[in-house]
């Protein structure tokens, strides 16, 4: 798979059956839908596609999330909802015998999927003959040390996600990773598996539960939406309503990059140009239509053209020519390059807090 952007046939919802959906910062953000979004999945419905909904959430149960879906007025079932908990007793199930007792290390939405698959949660260790941790924001110390007693004496360790914070509303919170690390250090090991985005667990349970053929991954994080889309083989549209801008995106390491990038989900219906990229004595030159933008001698310069809806087709460019400039050795000075940009690309919502954005980029930052 190209680790550049890539030109669709047709709109993307012409090239797709399915759209395997994140859901904080794409659909909706807290309590409230992002803006165009419920249109554009509404848009996507009477074109044929099927929705999911893939979440590394795992102390939701699939109903709750797609009640609070139909809540913002989204077209979701419960059976559209995939989430690391299913993804983590589909792993178990595939390995332990029906019935199994598995010590629960987790909420709500991972005792339903175990039990959905023919397991027995169980909160007593000398019963279990493995152990699944999920998100719980009501894990006591108890359950963590119950937990690493089990770990130690070998039992497999299987985590649903190692999202290291959790969206809540005053911030970012402690989140599995970091509780699934404190049992790691106190038993002296990690987990056997991890069935959260990004890797391609969760994936591969949403194609097979959602019947898909050739599905479309839609996310705001490289990290884990674009990433695990990239693991899993299929193709990613980053959406620019969450974590991700364009410092961001022009950062990208190729194991992350999304395929496609729109504003918002409203992009699903739109045709995504291509980009031809030039190698040129100092730099690169990546050319989106009319837009042109080249990096030269690690400086990035907008050369001419239009930019392209809403700025669009100048960030593609950008991140084509700094993407391909990285790859080939070249350090680019990112700072100066989101400066270039500024005023050009629309940003679509406030994007929430994330890591601070290097100042360059390259093969040896």
């Amino acid at each position: 798979m190209s680790t550049t952007l890539s030109a669709s046939t047709g709109s993307l919802l012409d090239d797709h059956d399915v759209l395997l959906l994140d859901l904080d910062g794409v659909v909706y953000v807290g309590p409230d839908a992002v803006p165009h979004a419920v249109s554009a999945l509404e848009v996507a419905v009477a074109a044929g596609l099927r929705l999911g909904f893939i979440t590394n959430n795992a102390s939701r149960t699939p109903a709750t999330v797609a009640g609070h879906l139909r809540d913002l007025g989204v077209p979701a079932a419960d059976e559209d909802v995939v989430n690391s908990a299913q993804a983590a007793a589909d792993h178990l199930a595939a390995e332990l015998p029906p019935g199994s007792a598995v010590l629960l290390v987790g909420g709500t939405g991972l005792r339903v999927a175990l039990e959905d698959v023919g397991l027995r949660p169980t909160e007593n260790r000398t019963e279990a003959v493995a152990v699944v941790q999920g998100f719980s924001p009501d894990l006591s110390w108890a359950q963590l040390a119950e937990a690493t007693h089990a770990v130690r004496s070998g039992l497999p360790w299987v985590a649903t996600n190692l999202d290291a914070t959790v969206p809540t509303p005053g911030g970012p919170a402690p989140g599995n990773g970091l509780l699934v690390d404190l049992v790691a250090r106190a038993a002296g090991r990690g987990p056997d598996v991890v069935c959260g985005k990004p890797e391609r667990a969760l994936f591969d349970a949403a194609v097979q539960r959602l019947g898909a053929k050739n599905a479309l991954v839609v996310g705001d994080r490289l990290d884990t939406d674009l990433q695990g889309a990239r693991t899993a083989g299929l193709p990613g549209l980053l959406v620019l309503t969450g974590v991700t801008g364009v410092g961001e995106l022009l950062a990208a390491k190729p194991h992350e990059r999304p395929g496609h990038v729109s504003h918002d989900l409203r992009g699903l219906a739109d045709v995504h140009p291509a980009v031809e990229v030039v190698q040129r004595p100092h730099g690169v030159l990546a050319t989106c239509r009319d837009a042109r933008v080249e990096v030269d001698r690690g400086s990035l310069v907008v050369r001419a053209g239009e930019v392209g809806p809403d700025g669009l087709d100048v960030l593609r460019a950008a991140a084509a020519a700094v993407w391909a400039g990285v790859d080939g050795g070249l350090d680019v000075d990112l700072a100066a390059a989101v400066e270039a940009l500024d005023g050009l690309v629309e940003q679509p919502v406030e994007r929430a807090a994330v890591d601070d954005v290097p100042e360059r980029v390259g093969p040896g930052l």
